[in-house]
């Protein structure tokens, strides 16, 4: 690959120039934004369309150019399946719990009003340093996604990029709040599938072959049935990203401004196909990429396969496609860590007024930007904190969601169950090199572990993260129906 591709004036060029007309088509929409449940969740009158656009373009960002297609590289097939399946699994979860939550909330705005009335504040303060957590890891991974591609093409200076798109996000989004959000996602989605759909017609189209029978060809484990990675990645992405999207609050904030129930179910069908067709085939131009050149860096395996033209305007395509994927997801994950403040702002302090609530999450989610924008701008891996971010949400979804049907479960089984899923599934979550956990290497010596536990940590951690919550309220179930 070549080092530079488009010089940075360009790059920075563009950069604004699709910055701009997002910023101006949010003042041109902008509308008087009367409470803060305005800000949060508009009129409660979202269509199909854009319920569906806003939900599929909140869903895709800027990872989908760099994860799918990188896990595919060693986890095969299978991993390429769960990342997709894992995208869209939360959507369809929200088909059937989303109008319950409606009925049982009508002026419900997030998923924490839930857990507060259901299990109280102590609970409630878990689950929210969660979300909060979660949501501002995945803030930090878009921010740095963005400025490692812009990077890529052209040198520009991480620092530079990450400070750019958080400008520009925060220039509109703050004043406009969620109705904002959902209209700036329907140009931006519509943006992501034109370019995505080129990319298909661009990549297929240079293979001399079918794409299935080379991979067949050059790289038949990646889809080979005894090829264990093919179960146990697809598994650990699925329930990693299945787990984690159902904590994240532009999606409940999506669930509430829907005009109705048959709206809501329509469009979360829809999102659904939509994210799974496109994630997976981002994976599946990892499989070909590694088909190719096994010596791929994984993280470039889609730049591989589209740069091979060396074009200039299918490198603009790229950058435009990463800008409006980037720009979607960063202002739904502002918007979200923002009203999660302001509805909880009465929990922190109870004398504040909604005006002095709004104006305190502002300064927040500026004071939040700045600590993205020094994490994006050194370039850290953020992988690691992301997965344990995972882990987190894996531990409290069962017990969060259980508590939903099952109205006997009480607080302090809810916070046994969710501390003792998180601290099994920490045991075996492995250190930064994968080799090794808290139990396996340093508890217990690696030589009383089989190689097959060794070689998915990972994978066990997560499954043991969801399953042990699971063991403890079937077991208190079951106690009670036999009494």
């Amino acid at each position: 690959m070549k080092d530079i591709y488009l010089s940075t004036q360009t790059t920075l060029i563009i950069t604004l120039g699709v910055g701009a007309f997002f910023i101006a088509l949010g003042y041109i929409n902008l509308k008087k934004i009367s409470d803060n449940k305005s800000l949060i969740i508009g009129d409660r009158n979202e269509s199909i369309f854009s319920l569906t656009t806003s939900l599929s373009a909140s869903a895709l960002g800027a990872w989908i150019l760099f994860g799918p297609a990188s896990a595919a590289t060693w986890g095969g097939i299978g991993a390429v399946i769960g990342y997709a399946l894992g995208t869209a699994a939360p959507m369809l979860f929200l088909l059937n719990f989303g109008p319950k939550i409606r009925r049982e909330f009508p002026n419900g705005m997030s998923l924490t009003e839930f857990v507060k009335r259901r299990f109280g504040t102590r609970i409630l303060k878990i689950i929210l340093i969660l979300i909060l957590f979660y949501l501002t890891i995945f803030l930090i991974a878009e921010v740095t996604a963005i400025a490692f591609l812009l990077n890529l093409i052209s040198k520009t200076p991480l620092w530079i990029t990450s400070g750019l798109t958080l400008i520009i996000c925060l220039l509109y989004i703050l004043r406009g709040g969620f109705k904002l959000s959902i209209i700036t996602d329907k140009y931006q989605f519509l943006i992501v599938l034109v370019i995505i759909l080129f990319s298909i017609f661009l990549i297929l189209g240079n293979l001399e072959i079918n794409s299935y029978e080379l991979i067949k060809k050059n790289s038949t484990k990646l889809v080979s049935k005894n090829y264990i990675p093919n179960y146990t990645a697809g598994l650990t992405f699925f329930i990693a990203v299945a787990a984690t999207n159902l904590f994240h609050q532009g999606n409940w904030q999506r669930v509430f401004a829907a005009r109705n129930n048959l709206i809501l179910k329509k469009s979360l069908i829809y999102s659904s196909i939509i994210s799974f067709l496109i994630v997976l085939w981002m994976g599946y131009t990892g499989l070909i990429s590694f088909s190719i050149d096994p010596k791929i860096i994984p993280d470039l395996a889609f730049f591989k396969l589209i740069l091979l033209n060396d074009n200039v305007l299918i490198i603009v395509s790229i950058l435009v496609l990463a800008l409006a994927l980037t720009l979607s997801t960063i202002d739904t994950l502002i918007n979200a860590i923002s009203s999660l403040i302001i509805i909880e702002g009465k929990e922190i302090n109870k004398f504040l007024s909604g005006r002095e609530i709004k104006n305190k999450s502002n300064k927040l989610i500026l004071l939040l930007c700045l600590i993205v924008f020094v994490f994006a701008s050194k370039g850290y891996s953020i992988l690691y904190l992301f997965l344990f971010a995972d882990l987190l949400c894996c531990a409290a979804v069962v017990t969060i969601f259980y508590g939903f049907f099952k109205k006997k479960i009480n607080t302090r089984l809810s916070l046994f169950s969710i501390i003792l899923g998180l601290s099994s599934g920490l045991l075996f979550f492995p250190g930064q090199n994968f080799q090794s956990s808290l139990l396996v290497g340093n508890i217990m010596s690696v030589e009383n572990f089989s190689p097959i536990i060794l070689s998915n940590l990972l994978f066990i951690s997560f499954i043991v993260a969801i399953i042990v919550p699971l063991i403890i309220l079937t077991i208190y179930s079951l106690r009670n129906s036999l009494r």
